[in-house]
């Protein structure tokens, strides 16, 4: 089975007011000395997963679109370096439509990126301001027209706070219209310790029911638009899916390279640190920056095949479920089966949820879990 490589760039312009996940918008200037240790956290991992084939290499952040553009093509010629990256792999960064520029998307094309995602989130200018977002809808508009004829994916936010109907499926079909050929539609999660968290405790967000509307609603304009779902918040053209995600839900093995990032490798789960300084100490000691591991043991890898497929549209091979792990899956979840029977449905050889339940699926793959 093919890997994925994960690259996390943590440096960002500003920091939403939703934002969680690991990113520096006041730590810019160090962005040369990161890739640097970047490089060299590579050729360490390298040399061990040198009988893996990678065939996806998706660089994330933050927003790798704000360094300089000479340092993603450094981190690609790198990576090729140091691993067997297949000669068709899939290429992805994600950009903020305020960080492109016509020079950044040629010397991004010319060194192998063949796929875009570009963080949208709203087409509304209002509730862009309060996400904290660095752009506005006219910004989104001409970073489209300069994707036109790329494959790229627009990433689009429900629940946010005072969005309509009408405001979500402007936003979709803004997305369509400028050439998208793939959606994530996700809904905004508000996090402890995030300023919009104050929005949720206040009262001022939607509630779980209204994003569920708002969810069934978004996807029904999506599929008219000719966008199939093929994961929960994933949705796509004929043939557009996210290679690099589709390694995620059918529970293949990928290396997480950078601050932060997460790899799974031999039924290894292993995470980088989340800090920044410690990062550095660590490369330039020339060990590696893990701080927590954990192997999985044989019903752990089956819960997390189960839950990583039901998450799918296509949902799980129970022929080759079986055949992998050497059981009867029916008698192993008989209990999880019988009480979520109402809620899915065989296909041949797969099981799958229902379409009208996998918005809820968490409550429905709960069950599937030791």
């Amino acid at each position: 089975m093919n890997a994925g490589i994960y690259v996390h760039i943590p440096f960002c312009k500003s920091k939403c007011r939703y934002c969680d996940f690991t990113s520096y918008p006041d730590k810019l200037g160090f962005a040369e000395s990161y890739m640097t240790c970047l490089y060299h956290e590579m050729a360490m991992r390298g040399e061990e997963l040198k009988n893996y084939k990678f065939d996806t290499l998706y660089i994330g952040g933050g927003t790798p679109s704000v360094i300089d553009a000479s340092l993603i093509a450094m981190l690609i010629a790198a990576a090729k370096k140091y691993f067997n990256l297949a000669d068709n792999a899939e290429i992805t960064i994600e950009m903020n439509p305020e960080s492109v520029s016509e020079s950044k998307l040629a010397l991004y094309k010319k060194c192998g990126v063949n796929r875009f995602s570009v963080g949208l989130q709203t087409a509304i200018d209002s509730q862009l301001a309060d996400l904290g977002r660095c752009h506005t809808l006219n910004k989104f508009l001409t970073c489209a027209k300069l994707l036109k004829g790329e494959n790229f994916n627009v990433d689009i936010m429900i629940g946010l706070k005072g969005q309509t109907r009408g405001d979500i499926e402007k936003s979709i079909r803004t997305a369509a219209v400028f050439g998208a050929s793939h959606v994530s539609m996700y809904a905004l999660t508000p996090e402890d310790g995030t300023p919009i968290y104050t929005d949720y405790l206040n009262g001022e967000l939607p509630d779980g029911d209204e994003v569920a509307d708002m969810y069934d609603y978004g996807v029904s304009i999506l599929r008219g638009l000719g966008f199939g779902r093929y994961e929960i918040s994933n949705f796509c053209k004929s043939g557009k899916e996210s290679r690099h995600n589709l390694n995620y839900w059918r529970r293949g093995e990928y290396i997480g390279l950078g601050v932060s990032a997460s790899s799974c490798i031999n039924n290894v789960r292993f995470t980088n640190t989340f800090n920044l300084d410690e990062y550095f100490k660590c490369i330039m000691s020339n060990r590696f920056p893990v701080i927590d591991s954990e192997e999985i043991d044989l019903r752990g890898q089956m819960d997390e095949t189960v839950m990583l497929a039901m998450r799918t549209a296509e949902g799980l091979n129970v022929e080759e479920f079986n055949e992998k792990f050497g059981c009867d899956f029916n008698e192993v979840y008989a209990a999880a089966l019988d009480k979520n029977s109402a809620y899915l449905e065989k296909r041949g050889v797969r099981l799958r949820i229902k379409d009208e339940y996998l918005y809820v699926q968490n409550t429905i793959i709960c069950d599937f879990l030791a």
